[in-house]
């Protein structure tokens, strides 16, 4: 799921404008893939990288979580869902 491009005071410089990605996990392979949250860095409309930016729902190969969603809040911080655990996480920054 995209969040769209934060434009908001409150982000770290590298992440303004920049696209993330909520990686909800497969379910169905032998290797499990996912279960985390990417970042698309982006040059003007160009993509030039793609990284993870928060991981740890997949634990030895077993997930104990599953991101959905993102939404950048006003402030800059980072909302994360999980439809596995039942939870909303806030990611925030600190200069």
């Amino acid at each position: 799921m995209l969040s769209g491009r934060p434009h908001c005071a409150g982000c770290p410089p590298a992440c303004r404008g920049q696209i993330f990605i909520a990686e909800h996990g497969s379910w169905n392979r032998s290797t499990p893939i996912g279960y985390r949250v990417s970042v698309v860095r982006l040059k003007g409309s160009r993509v030039v990288a793609y990284e993870t930016f928060a991981e740890g729902w997949l634990q030895k190969g077993k997930p104990w979580g599953r991101p959905v969603d993102v939404l950048v809040m006003p402030d800059g911080a980072l909302l994360v869902s999980d439809d596995r655990a039942g939870a909303i996480y806030r990611i925030s920054y600190s200069p």
